[in-house]
């Protein structure tokens, strides 16, 4: 019988919805197994065309504001997004931020939302039966697809 929740194949650690993906052949892996729930590219590329020049999360420790590039990273500790003052992870905010930030355009947070929320569906199904496993695999992928897409038309031809 197979494991109800995905492993990914490099690392052999559980998969969660919260981790960035990446697809390989009829695999689940993590983007960066020593960050699972690292921002994805899409992201990244999110944040820095539209949110560079404003506050994008807040330390719920802190209760300070700070822009992308204020934030903080413990390289040894392979943590990114971390607050300056009390080292706090922020990733989960900045993910707040870009699903509400009104900057962002809306058919761009629509396509975000629905690529998160068909991964969601493939990890808390995880490996189902083979063909609903390669079904609900196709419609994460073709998710992220989407949102590529959305992404480069908005960006004028150009991906951010």
């Amino acid at each position: 019988m197979e494991d109800a929740q995905p492993k990914c194949s490099r690392c052999l650690q559980l998969i969660t919805s919260d981790d960035s993906l990446a697809f390989e052949d009829h695999q689940i892996l993590h983007l960066d197994c020593r960050r699972p729930r690292d921002l994805s590219p899409e992201e990244r590329a999110l944040l820095y065309r539209y949110c560079f020049d404003h506050a994008v999360a807040e330390c719920p420790a802190c209760g300070e504001d700070f822009r992308q590039e204020e934030l903080a990273c413990d390289q040894w500790g392979n943590r990114k997004h971390l607050c300056p003052r009390c080292r706090a992870d922020l990733t989960e905010r900045l993910r707040e931020h870009l699903d509400g930030c009104p900057l962002v355009p809306g058919e761009v947070r629509r396509r975000a939302r629905e690529a998160r929320a068909a991964v969601r569906r493939l990890v808390k199904h995880g490996y189902e039966r083979s063909g609903q496993r390669d079904a609900r695999m196709r419609e994460a992928k073709a998710a992220f697809a989407a949102l590529r897409e959305t992404m480069q038309k908005s960006a004028g031809g150009e991906i951010a």
